[in-house]
Order: C-alpha cells, then sequence, then structure tokens
C-alpha cells in the first residue's frame, strides 16, 4: 500500500511539475517577478534624504556667508540655489522648486563676530511632513559641523551643554537599501506563494480536468501534496535567487545563519502557499482567484508589514491587525537575520509564529477540499 501511494504521489507531482513547465507565467512569477521587484525597489525607490533643493538667501555676501553656503554645497545631502531677495527664494517655495529656505539676514555675520547670537532663517516646506522633519535635521546639522569648525579656526571653544556620542547599530550608514531589500523578500515570496497555488485548483475546475483526479484513486491528502510540492520548490528557488540578488547584487549583508534564513523561508512559504491554495478552492476561477491573491496577500503585507511603514507609529487597533498578516513576522525575521545576526529571540518567535499559522491554514484547505463534485 506504501509503495502504491508513494507511486500515485509520484505521478501526481510529476503531472504538476509538468504543467509547471509547460507554463511560462509561473516561471515568470518564480524568478523574473523578484528581478523585476528587487531592481525597482533597490534602486528606484529610496528612502534617504539627498540632494535635497534647497534655497540659499544671503542678504550682504562676505567671506563668513560664503563659507557657511560652502559647506551645504560640499554635503550630499543639498542641491543649493541661490536667490539675492527672500521673496523670490519664497515663491520658489511656492513653486516646488525647492524644498527648504536657509535666510542669512544682512546682520548675520556682525552678530556672529561680535559673540550675539546669529539666527538663520529657516522656511521648510511642510507639505511632506517627514521630508520637512529631515529637510530641517540636515539643515541643522550641516549648520553646527559649520560652527564648530568655524569656532576651531578661530581658536576658540564652542560651549555646548550637550555633547552627542551617537552609534547606529546594525545599519551604519543609515541606507535604506539595507532596509528596503530584506523585507521586500518577504513580499516576493507571498506573491510567488499566494499566486501560484491560487490557480492550481481553479484552473482544474474552468479546464473540466477536476472530474478526472476526483475518479482517480489518489487520496485527498496525495492531491494536495502533489499540488503543493513542485510550487514550493519554485518558490523556494525564487527565494534564493532574491537572496543571491540582495547579497551580491546590492551588497545587503547576511549576518546570519543562512540554514536558519532557509528554515524560516521555508515556514513562511507553506503558509503563503496554503493561502493561495485555500482561495483556490474556495474560488473556482483562475481570474477572481487572482485577485483574491492580491487582495487578501499582497496589498496586507505590502502595507501592515513593517516593510515600509513602522508598525510602532501605527493606531492601536491597527497594529493588532498587523499580528494577522504573516509578512509581519518574516519582515521581522529577515530584517533581523540580514542586518543584525542570529538574534533567537526575535528569530524563534516569529517563526512559532508562522508555524502556527500554517497549521492553521493548512487545516482549512483540509477541511474545505473535498474530493466529490458539488
Amino acid at each position: 500500500m506504501t509503495s502504491l501511494a508513494g507511486m500515485r504521489l509520484w505521478a501526481m507531482i510529476r503531472k504538476e511539475s509538468l504543467q509547471v513547465l509547460r507554463d511560462p507565467s509561473s516561471i515568470a512569477i518564480a524568478f523574473i517577478m523578484p528581478v523585476v521587484l528587487l531592481f525597482l525597489f533597490g534602486y528606484g525607490v529610496s528612502l534617504d534624504a539627498k540632494h535635497i533643493p534647497v534655497g540659499i538667501v544671503i542678504e550682504q555676501p562676505d567671506t563668513t556667508t560664503q563659507s557657511l553656503a560652502g559647506a551645504f554645497e560640499r554635503s550630499e545631502f543639498f542641491r543649493p540655489q541661490y536667490f539675492a531677495v527672500i521673496q523670490t527664494a519664497q515663491q520658489a517655495l511656492k513653486e516646488r522648486k525647492i524644498d527648504g529656505i536657509v535666510w542669512l539676514r544682512n546682520n548675520f555675520s556682525a552678530q556672529l563676530l561680535s559673540g550675539d547670537e546669529a539666527p538663520i532663517g529657516v522656511i521648510v516646506n511642510g507639505v511632506d511632513s517627514n521630508q520637512a522633519n529631515i529637510t530641517q535635521s540636515y539643515i541643522q546639522g550641516t549648520w553646527q559641523a559649520w560652527l564648530s569648525h568655524y569656532a576651531e579656526s578661530r581658536g576658540q571653544t564652542l560651549l555646548m551643554p550637550v555633547s552627542l556620542e551617537q552609534r547606529v547599530w546594525f545599519n551604519a550608514a543609515l541606507s535604506s537599501r539595507m532596509f528596503l531589500v530584506p523585507g521586500l523578500i518577504a513580499i516576493i515570496m507571498t506573491l510567488i506563494g499566494s499566486l501560484l497555488t491560487a490557480m492550481v485548483v481553479a484552473r482544474e475546475w474552468e479546464r473540466g480536468t477536476m472530474e478526472a483526479l476526483m475518479v482517480t484513486p489518489l487520496h485527498r491528502s496525495e492531491i494536495l501534496a502533489g499540488k503543493l510540492i513542485p510550487y514550493f520548490v519554485l518558490g523556494m528557488g525564487g527565494m534564493l535567487f532574491s537572496v543571491a540578488l540582495a547579497v551580491w547584487q546590492f551588497d545587503v549583508p547576511l549576518l546570519g545563519s543562512f540554514w536558519v534564513l532557509m528554515l524560516s523561508s521555508a515556514l513562511f512559504m507553506l503558509v503563503a502557499l496554503a493561502i493561495g491554495l485555500l482561495i483556490s478552492i474556495v474560488s473556482k476561477n483562475q481570474f477572481v482567484a487572482g485577485q483574491l491573491a492580491i487582495i487578501v496577500t499582497f496589498l496586507p503585507a505590502f502595507i501592515l508589514s513593517g516593510f515600509l511603514f513602522d508598525i510602532n507609529t501605527m493606531p492601536d487597533w491597527i497594529q493588532l491587525i498587523t499580528h494577522l498578516v504573516p509578512a509581519r513576522y518574516f519582515v521581522a525575521i529577515l530584517q533581523t537575520l540580514f542586518l543584525a545576526g542570529d538574534v533567537w529571540p526575535v528569530v524563534l518567535a516569529n517563526m512559532g509564529a508562522l508555524l502556527i499559522m500554517s497549521l492553521f491554514f493548512f487545516a482549512l484547505v483540509w477541511r474545505n477540499f473535498r474530493k466529490r463534485l458539488e
């Protein structure tokens, strides 16, 4: 009996594997889509604020104001434009030609030399509040760095009440690519797993081949396993391809264990495959199944996983909803393994959540898949 069951399972796996090989869309989803998304987000999307267009207004040019303006020119964070009067700069700000204004009034140098406060006028476009805060912080940092250098060049001591010694852990370069690419692997695997299996049962119903499967001696578990295993192998191949691109193309370090990454990825792939298969069983229509896979898996993973938006800044009730999104746990694992290493409290807790989710969704698949015509 065992050998017969094994032969039936192998025949089912072979059938599904041939369908995969004959279907270019499956290969495209597993290998071409990761390349497109990784290059799009790795090169085209950046949360780093660099080359910010900023206007500099100098009412009374001299060596001091030119020195300060030079600090903005040398900074990689700014692309300065000069204006003769503040009104012209304000008009450019209204027209979105610049994102901020640094205003040095005509008494700036005199007040600085006399030891009095020499205020710098800073006007920032607040339409994008996040960008406004970043621009304001960068202007302040550039000004403080120049002031320290200016005091040192004059043999003076810059008196500051607090001396800040900062360290950045896990992403010392503060590059958003290091943050985006690991999380993007979770989004890619969500799409691969859900889209690959969302079609498999619905396709059988649409093509009329489900009736042929029903009359075979295949057990329900053999049908499900035969449909899942080829797509699991294909999905893990796409995951390995994505990891290789992340490490060698985008220079994202993999500080954690590769085998822990493989195990956690396998758990998450099982969850994504189970959700896709459940959608396929319930919908029985390929178009509907594809749409549901995107709505149910991709959109929550993109918005509520912590891939782009910090979960801790969301309202409390939204944070509760994120616990229902499998990608939340996998994003945490990926960012930890890539950037911090094997931090076991984080990795094991999130792997446990993925294990529970995989068992839950496979139980739903088992309950809803019946070997009978309805």
